[in-house]
């Protein structure tokens, strides 16, 4: 991959998981809740809680650079509006291209524009079709991101399937019961180095788009593989297309779950190409689960980080390490000031997908 660059980009998300217990009457659950209204949308096809988030999101890109028809949208999503639908029963609450087809409606843009809905990687998945899009010269510039919002049908889903945990998740730890749900998005603005344009003090300062790497599993439904064997293939392609060996990531965002079975498949993985040598953390003790968002929302944590906005984040759970998993590195206090070149995220979701990118300075 060579001069992808994002050159803005914007993210809301909880900063802490709170308990309630209305969504699944009579249980306790934590969520990552996003305490803020936003604006309504006037036109009730598009009114809905993500896309007003998306608005809001939208509204802090710099988008001066580039015409209406230089720019494509590419939005990954699971819920999109299926908490109105219920309520509202329009039809285009529960369609997944809501969200991109909103963000083309409101900017007036007349370029490509799509919805990604591949579980928990689609937020890196938007990443991958917007380098195709750059790449193969459809655009000048891609809005890529990912937006969820809480909804009660995916909450009774994963209560259905006993990985909802009634405490805050706990990822890594022998004492782990499941995942806490959360709500969020993130919007990257893409584009490409022109042919013989030089660096210079502005792109000098953006984020590049240094890899990505993309693998499906054929193990099970909703349970990875527990050998993380694709997911590993997955990192060492990202590591490939960066044209970087496993010592030049200073920082893993790992997906990181708190279930039995995700952290047994990701420790594998993760082992597999970087034994305990560097520094990873979940961040979905802070942020929750944030399902199709998840993805965007914690490369864009990478992101911050590689602007010198954020520390690396503390791995926070009750601190006893599941001793049947390989040991891998989890950020704590002594580490969080590492001095950050390349950031990894990584994102495995049900039906076996994994995908995996990687942002450098």
């Amino acid at each position: 991959m060579n001069g992808i660059f994002i050159t803005d980009a914007s993210a809301i998300f909880a900063e802490r998981l709170t308990a309630d217990n209305k969504i699944v009457k009579g249980s306790t659950f934590y969520f990552g809740k996003v305490e803020k209204d936003f604006e309504p949308i006037n036109d009730p096809k598009y009114d809905l809680r993500c896309n007003r988030i998306l608005k809001y999101l939208v509204d802090k890109l710099d988008l001066t650079e580039f015409q209406k028809d230089e720019i494509a949208i590419v939005i990954g999503t699971t819920n999109s509006g299926i908490a109105e639908f219920e309520t509202t029963e329009n039809k285009h609450h529960a369609e997944l291209g809501n969200p991109a087809e909103f963000l083309k409606w409101y900017l007036g843009t007349t370029n490509f524009t799509a919805g990604v809905s591949t579980a928990c990687t689609s937020g890196i998945k938007a990443f991958s079709t917007a380098v195709k899009l750059l790449e193969n010269n459809v655009c000048k510039a891609v809005i890529a991101g990912g937006i969820d919002t809480i909804a009660p049908m995916p909450t009774y889903g994963f209560h259905a399937l006993e990985v909802l945990s009634h405490d805050k998740t706990n990822p890594f730890s022998k004492n782990r019961t499941g995942i806490s749900l959360g709500e969020g998005g993130a919007l990257f603005l893409l584009t490409k180095k022109k042919t013989g344009e030089q660096e210079n003090k502005k792109t000098s300062n953006h984020i590049r788009l240094l890899g990505i790497g993309e693998t499906s599993d054929a193990y099970h439904s909703a349970t990875p593989d527990p050998e993380g064997t694709q997911a590993a293939v997955a990192i060492q392609k990202a590591l490939d297309d960066a044209k970087l060996s496993p010592c030049d990531i200073d920082y893993i965002n790992l997906h990181g779950t708190g279930t039995i079975s995700n952290d047994l498949m990701e420790a594998n993985a993760i082992y597999k190409i970087f034994q305990d040598k560097v520094p990873a953390s979940s961040t979905k003790p802070i942020t929750g689960h944030c399902l199709g968002a998840a993805a965007s929302v914690e490369s864009f944590i990478c992101y911050e980080i590689l602007k010198g906005k954020r520390n690396l984040p503390i791995h926070e759970y009750d601190g006893e390490y599941d001793e049947t998993l390989p040991k891998i590195n989890l950020v704590d206090k002594n580490n969080v000031n590492t001095n950050v070149t390349n950031c990894m995220c990584t994102s495995f979701g049900f039906g076996g997908t994994n995908a995996v990118i990687i942002l450098g300075k």
